[in-house]
């Protein structure tokens, strides 16, 4: 429990980008683990549960300027309609934004542009930061659950990271009692279902505990979001990687398996290995065998593959894999099948955000920039790895 003073509304450094318009809710800071090899946030900070009275006061803040710019925004329509043709008048929200400064304290500015955000993409959703929002007391959770759907009744989906050992520790009349007040999606981050892998890149977690946190979630009737990281296991352990987590996916069946293709930032512990050679990265080609694999061994199970990320080669490789897991396959050996050069600079295009998928080639102007940064980078066989190394680090 932190013992210094309310600092205002904190919003955390991540989120998953299906949180984009969620309105985010700190009431954890960093990591409680924060040892895992591949990944460059929190390292060399500290993990702390921020006091409940604050994680409540950072809601009421936000709710305050929710309703008032609700309200204003209903003025304003009525301002606008009644407006004189050809008269312009200044909007209640610009009166708003005008007299704001004067009327409100420093701890309430510091809500309005979050609020303003978070009415503008719907109010609907909410995200608990940071890592593992669920490493906090699970009573003090509880109230905050309680206190946003009291404070801002418009929210239909709260969710949070956790790790696996975090939901173990979990009884399931408290998980059950998390789903009541409003907790129905959960984000796991398996990364890979081999024990080997899990342990070289020191997940904290075997494959067990994520097939044990990953069914509790699930039987206590909250959406599982799981990630799957493609490249995680190296070259070396390519293969276990795709089979083995593919293993841990049939046994859970999560409700949705988000692909997080493996990133070595320079900042990441891991980026060591790699610079000595002892961890060999595996390449796009790679990692695209490697998803060929996964999706060949994972059979039909009822859940959602996602590729929401630009570190995956394929955005448009999504689908149910008890439906599409054939037709994701294809879009998988369509990138194998061509050419060597337009591997390359499907690469090149993918990483400069122009494709999604192999169709993109096919679009005139859509190849012609990909072309363009192809002939600029001077793109050749032998230095397209390390091409494409240096642009995904840009993307975390």
């Amino acid at each position: 429990m932190e013992s210094q003073g309310y600092q205002g509304v904190e919003t955390g450094p991540i989120r998953p980008p299906s949180e984009s318009k969620s309105l985010l809710i700190r009431v954890t800071r960093n990591c409680p683990w924060n040892k895992c090899r591949f990944c460059p946030v929190y390292k060399g900070q500290r993990f702390s549960r921020r006091p409940l009275e604050h994680v409540l006061r950072d809601v009421d803040l936000v709710a305050d300027w929710v309703d008032i710019l609700t309200n204003n925004s209903k003025g304003a329509k009525a301002s606008q309609s009644s407006a004189p043709n050809g008269d312009v008048t200044e909007s209640p929200l610009q009166q708003l934004r005008d007299s704001a400064a004067a009327q409100y304290s420093q701890d309430s500015l510091r809500a309005l542009p979050i609020a303003q955000h978070w009415v503008r993409a719907g109010a609907k959703s909410v995200f608990l930061q940071d890592a593992n929002a669920l490493a906090t007391n699970p009573a003090d959770l509880l109230k905050v659950l309680e206190h946003l759907g009291e404070r801002l009744p418009s929210v239909e989906r709260i969710t949070s990271y956790a790790r696996s050992q975090t939901i173990l520790k979990l009884s399931e009349e408290e998980l059950r009692e998390l789903r009541a007040a409003g907790l129905n999606r959960i984000h796991i981050g398996f990364e890979s279902g081999s024990d080997q892998v899990l342990e070289l890149m020191q997940k904290g977690a075997t494959k067990a505990v994520h097939v044990e946190a990953g069914r509790r979630v699930r039987q206590a009737g909250i959406e599982l979001s799981a990630y799957y990281m493609p490249g995680l296991g190296g070259r070396k352990f390519s293969v276990e990687n795709a089979i083995e987590t593919a293993d841990l996916v049939r046994q859970v069946a999560p409700d949705f398996l988000r692909l997080r293709t493996l990133a070595v930032p320079d900042r990441a512990p891991l980026a060591d290995d790699v610079r000595t050679g002892l961890f060999e990265k595996a390449t796009d080609v790679e990692n695209a065998e490697e998803l060929v694999l996964f999706l060949e061994h994972v059979g039909d199970v009822d859940c959602t593959i996602v590729s929401d990320h630009i570190l995956n080669l394929f955005e448009d490789l999504e689908g149910n894999l008890s439906q599409d897991r054939e037709a994701m396959i294809h879009t998988l050996r369509r990138f194998l099948d061509l050419d060597p050069q337009e591997q390359r600079l499907y690469r090149i295009g993918r990483r400069c955000g122009v494709f999604r998928g192999v169709d993109d080639l096919t679009t005139p102007h859509l190849r012609a920039y990909a072309e363009q940064e192809y002939e600029q980078l001077g793109v050749t066989e032998y230095n397209i790895d390390q091409l494409v190394d240096e642009m995904v680090k840009r993307f975390i």
